[in-house]
C-alpha cells in the first residue's frame, strides 16, 4: 500500500515508541503517588509538559494535556462559554467538525454563532474579523491550516485584531504543528490546540495551550490534575510518546519541511503532466508543505480513489445513499460541484518517499484514463 493521508493520520514514529513502551511495562506508577514508581511517573509527564512547551515556545505551565484535538477545542469553546454566560463567538465556515458541532451546540443555548467565509483560495480576511468583532465578543477560534486544503491562515493578524480588541483568541492547529513552526507568541494566541496523531504519536493525546492570565470553566471535574483544569489520572505512556514526539519535531522541522515540499510538488507536476485539466484546491504558497488537494473535474473522487485499491488517500466528497456530498470546505471556497465531485486530498509524510510518489501519480492517471474509456 501507497499511504498518502498523512492529514488523516500518522504512524507512530519508532523513538516514540521507545519513549513510550517502559510505562506500558514496568514504569506503571501513578503521578498522583509519592512513593518512587510514581514519582518516576510525575517525572515523565513533567518532561513531556517541558517538551510540547518547546516546541511552541511558551511555558511548561501554560500547556493542558488532553485526549486529543477534539477535547482541547470543545475545552476552549464550551470552557469560555460557560464562564462568560453569553456572548458571541467568530469563527469560520471551514473549521474543523471538533469547533463547528460544538458551536453548533453552543447557539442552541443562546450563544451567538457569526462564521465568516473564506475567498477562493480557502482564506479568511483578518478584517472581516475585525468587522464583526461586537462588544458581546467573547472569543474568536479560526484554523492554522486547513486539514483539506493545508491552507495556512493569516493568524498573526487575526491575532493582533484580536489582542487590540481585547478578546481571546483560539487557533486548532492540529494539522500544522510540525510541518511549520508554531510559536504561540507570533501567532498571538491565547489558546492553540494540538494532536499527537498528526506528527507521529499515538491516537488518544493531545494539548492544549492556555496563555497565562486566560482561563475556563473545566469540562471535567474531579481531582486536581493538570493544575485544575482537567481531571483524571494522567495517561503517563501517551504523553511520553507526545513529549518524544515534539522533541523530535523540534529537531527535524528544518529537515522535513524541505522533504515534504519537494515530495508534494513532484506529486503534483505528475499529476499535471498526464491530466492538463487538473485544478489545484487552495493558495499555492501559503499551505502546509505536505498537502495537495487537486480536482478532477468531469470525474468522481470516489470512483477514482474506489479502483485503487493500493493507493490510501482521503476524498473531497463523501457518498451517501447513492448520492456524493461535496466537501463543505471546497463549498465554502466555492468550488464548481463537478470539480468539487472530482476532488482528492493528497498528503504526503515523513517516511514518504520519491518512488511511492512516482507510482502513485502513475496509479492515479492509469486509473483516470480507464474512466475515459
Amino acid at each position: 500500500m501507497i499511504y498518502l493521508d498523512y492529514n488523516a493520520t500518522t504512524p507512530i514514529a519508532p523513538e516514540v515508541f521507545r519513549a513510550m513502551r517502559p510505562y506500558l511495562e514496568g514504569e506503571f506508577g501513578s503521578p498522583s503517588s509519592d512513593y518512587p514508581l510514581g514519582l518516576k511517573a510525575k517525572e515523565a509527564v513533567a518532561a513531556a509538559r517541558s517538551q510540547v512547551a518547546a516546541l511552541l515556545s511558551c511555558r511548561p505551565q501554560e500547556i493542558v494535556f488532553t485526549s486529543g484535538a477534539t477535547e482541547a477545542n470543545n475545552t476552549v469553546l464550551k470552557g469560555v462559554a460557560r464562564l462568560k454566560g453569553q456572548g458571541q463567538i467568530i469563527t469560520t465556515a471551514i473549521e474543523h467538525p471538533a469547533v463547528l458541532a460544538p458551536c453548533r451546540d453552543l447557539a442552541s443555548l443562546g450563544f451567538e454563532i457569526t462564521i465568516l467565509p473564506v475567498d477562493a483560495l480557502g482564506l479568511v480576511d483578518p478584517e472581516a474579523v475585525r468587522r464583526a468583532i461586537t462588544p458581546k465578543t467573547i472569543l474568536i477560534s479560526v484554523m492554522h491550516a486547513n486539514n483539506e486544503t493545508g491552507a495556512l491562515q493569516p493568524i498573526g493578524e487575526i491575532g493582533e485584531i484580536a489582542r487590540a480588541a481585547g478578546v481571546w483568541f483560539h487557533s486548532d492547529a492540529a494539522q500544522s504543528v510540525a510541518k511549520v513552526p508554531v510559536k504561540v507568541g507570533e501567532l498571538q494566541v491565547d489558546f492553540l490546540t494540538l494532536a499527537g496523531h498528526k506528527f507521529y504519536a499515538p491516537k488518544g493525546v493531545g494539548a492544549l495551550y492556555v496563555r497565562t492570565g486566560c482561563t475556563f470553566t473545566s469540562l471535567l471535574h474531579g481531582a486536581s490534575q493538570e493544575g485544575g483544569r482537567r481531571a483524571g489520572t494522567e495517561n503517563v505512556p501517551y504523553l511520553a510518546a507526545l513529549g518524544e514526539a515534539c522533541r523530535l519535531a523540534r529537531e527535524r522541522l528544518a529537515q522535513d519541511g524541505p522533504h515534504l515540499k519537494s515530495q508534494r510538488d513532484l506529486l503534483h507536476q505528475r499529476l499535471l503532466a498526464g491530466f492538463p485539466e487538473l485544478r489545484l484546491n487552495g493558495p499555492e504558497q501559503e499551505r502546509l508543505p505536505n498537502t495537495l488537494n487537486v480536482s478532477f473535474p468531469g470525474f468522481s473522487g470516489s470512483a477514482i480513489l474506489g479502483g485503487i485499491p493500493e493507493l490510501a488517500a482521503s476524498l473531497g466528497a463523501a457518498c451517501h445513499s447513492g448520492e456524493e456530498t461535496i466537501s463543505p470546505v471546497l463549498a465554502a471556497m466555492g468550488v464548481a460541484p463537478d470539480a468539487a465531485r472530482g476532488a482528492v486530498r493528497l498528503s504526503v509524510g515523513r517516511p514518504t518517499t520519491t518512488e511511492e510518489v512516482e507510482q502513485a501519480a502513475e496509479l492515479l492517471l492509469n486509473r483516470v484514463r480507464a474512466l475515459q474509456k
